[in-house]
């Protein structure tokens, strides 16, 4: 099954540009650049908020995939991808509901493993599933340190209670001082209930 929504990807033909925009503008968190040098692109995560996430995807070369998407747009939404926790048993599925799939690939290293359905089976969009461990390709300031599951940080009007969250990287919650101490009886009567 699908565990979430991972990211939405954005191809683009000027990938500097881009990046300013959503980094300079909009205060996204970018991540390290990869490159796929036999399908001749190369993409960036990057991080928005808590949890939301873009990828940039830009041609590195002549004959890559991106070269007909791009050919009449300087960019756009290209597709989205669904974290499954494990892709063959989401193989399956799709096969027991007959829907077609295609560019299986897996990372030598194990880090990730993808299939895609195609727009015309998937009401318009095309959808990436893969597994993959979120954490793996988030930039450190997205996420908690290792080990860490939350993070409490006192403000002038209340505090910031940072947590982990299980899909990767942080959900943060501002309190009042009023809702502070209400979290703070619950988690004791609740203690002491159990």
């Amino acid at each position: 099954m699908i565990m979430r929504m991972d990211h939405v990807a954005i191809a683009v033909n000027n990938h500097e540009g881009a990046l300013a925009f959503f980094r300079d503008v909009l205060g996204a968190l970018p991540g390290k650049r990869f490159e796929a040098k036999d399908r001749k692109f190369y993409w960036q995560t990057l991080a928005l908020g808590d949890l939301s996430r873009l990828e940039l995807l830009s041609p590195s070369g002549e004959g890559s995939f991106l070269e007909g998407f791009l050919r009449t747009r300087t960019g756009g939404f290209h597709h989205i991808t669904l974290q499954t926790a494990d892709l063959e048993e989401m193989i399956k599925r799709l096969d027991a509901h007959g829907i077609p799939y295609f560019g299986r690939h897996e990372y030598p290293d194990g880090t990730w493993k993808e299939v895609f359905i195609h727009p015309r089976d998937a009401f318009g969009v095309l959808v990436q599933i893969s597994e993959f461990d979120a954490e793996y390709w988030m930039v450190p300031e997205a996420k908690l340190p290792e080990g860490t599951r939350w993070q409490l940080e006192k403000r002038a009007d209340g505090c910031a209670l940072t947590c982990a969250h299980p899909g990767g990287g942080k959900v943060t919650l501002e309190l009042s001082r009023d809702e502070a101490r209400r979290l703070a009886d619950d988690l004791r009567g609740t203690l002491e209930t159990s």
